[in-house]
């Protein structure tokens, strides 16, 4: 399969630039997207809209994401990503120059010296040895001991207080970590007040991620509650989403292709709820590519999931055999994105690429705040 396969012309506009709060109604009567004032402040995340794809037949509905609830029943299982995102943006000065750079925390390397493993920007300017400021009145300081990368560096935090305060300090000066594609000259990349709650799944638990698994994003509370009382299981892994999901492919041939490391965790209480579901023939649906990958990555000779706490760089791409899973939510994803093609392994290309130029024509948002897509049998 060939990067140039996943491409496609996506309108600018239908790049979603705000959490669905912040979005247009949708107007299922005049199909379009219309003002609605007196709801704009209070609209749910499950009301962006869905897209369901039957990989059998090929048929397309249109449908509100809180539909969900009709498509599955007693004794299937549901998978979300718990993983949670941090302030990961940080905007600092280098010394003497007093140069603007911004730094991206992607990992903790070590919790007592205070060792980050970061991206900076602009890299040039960056070198071993020099420090960076951070707050208005400098009460962070960084130095950098280390070139990972020709973007990566490694940073040493200097710090006199204890690990709680360092933390907290760290964060304070931290911003939602919104992906490139919302980068737009509207936004300038700045959060809004919003962006901190909806950036965020509703059962984020672990924190590690500066990605946000973007097909969680659309669960409300009332939504699981829904599904509780249809009987569906939930069962959770760990993915701590990296900048990697979005890394531009630089080969033609995916076979040449290498993911960054992410971690992954799956417990053994969690493995058995998949296992237990897979026995008994339910529905095992995958929210989203991280979860998809996490469940592929530590499979048995007979499909079923091993608990796992490791480190994988598991790539998936079309053709692909799915061992776990046999339905899946993913959001519209980017043009040449791994996500896509994670998303096109499991739908089938032919297919998944149809409906995508279905949603283009229908003005279905795309990327991290877009809309949703559910691929069932």
């Amino acid at each position: 399969m060939k990067l140039s396969k996943f491409d496609f012309k996506l309108p600018e506009e239908l790049i979603a630039q705000y959490p669905i709060i912040k979005q247009l109604r949708w107007d299922p009567e005049t199909q379009a997207y219309m003002p609605d004032e007196e709801k704009n402040l209070c609209r749910s995340r499950d009301e962006c809209r869905l897209m369901v794809v039957h990989k059998k037949t090929g048929k397309i509905e249109h449908r509100v994401f809180k539909d969900l609830v009709e498509y599955f029943s007693d004794g299937d299982v549901m998978i979300f990503n718990d993983t949670k995102v941090f302030p990961a943006r940080l905007m600092g000065n280098k010394e003497k120059t007093g140069a603007q750079i911004e730094v991206f925390l992607l990992r903790e390397l070590n919790r007592e010296m205070k060792f980050w493993d970061v991206l900076v920007d602009p890299a040039r300017k960056i070198r071993i040895g020099n420090k960076l400021y951070f707050g208005e009145d400098d009460s962070l300081v960084a130095e950098v001991i280390d070139n990972t990368t020709s973007r990566g560096r490694t940073l040493r935090f200097l710090f006199d207080g204890d690990y709680d305060e360092f933390k907290k300090t760290l964060y304070s000066l931290g911003k939602t970590p919104l992906p490139r594609e919302i980068f737009n000259d509207e936004r300038c990349a700045e959060p809004i007040p919003e962006d901190e709650e909806y950036y965020q799944c509703i059962f984020a638990k672990n924190e590690g991620a500066v990605v946000a698994p973007s097909a969680g994003l659309h669960f409300s509370r009332e939504l699981m509650k829904r599904l509780e009382i249809n009987d569906v299981n939930f069962a959770y892994v760990t993915m701590h989403a990296g900048l990697g999901n979005f890394r531009k492919i630089d080969v033609e041939d995916l076979t040449k292709y290498k993911m960054d490391s992410e971690q992954v965790i799956i417990s053994e209480e969690n493995a058995k709820i998949i296992n237990q579901g897979r026995k008994l023939n339910r529905k095992i649906c995958a929210v989203g590519t991280t979860v998809m990958r996490s469940l592929e990555c530590n499979v048995d000779t007979e499909g079923f999931v091993k608990p796992i706490n490791s480190w994988t760089n598991k790539f998936i791409f079309p053709p692909y055999d799915f061992s776990v899973a046999n339905c899946m939510i993913s959001n519209f994803h980017l043009n040449l994105s791994t996500l896509l093609m994670v998303v096109a392994a499991f739908g089938g290309y032919d297919l998944v690429m149809k409906a995508y130029e279905v949603a283009i024509q229908e003005k279905y948002k795309f990327g991290s705040y877009g809309d949703a897509m559910l691929l069932i049998d």
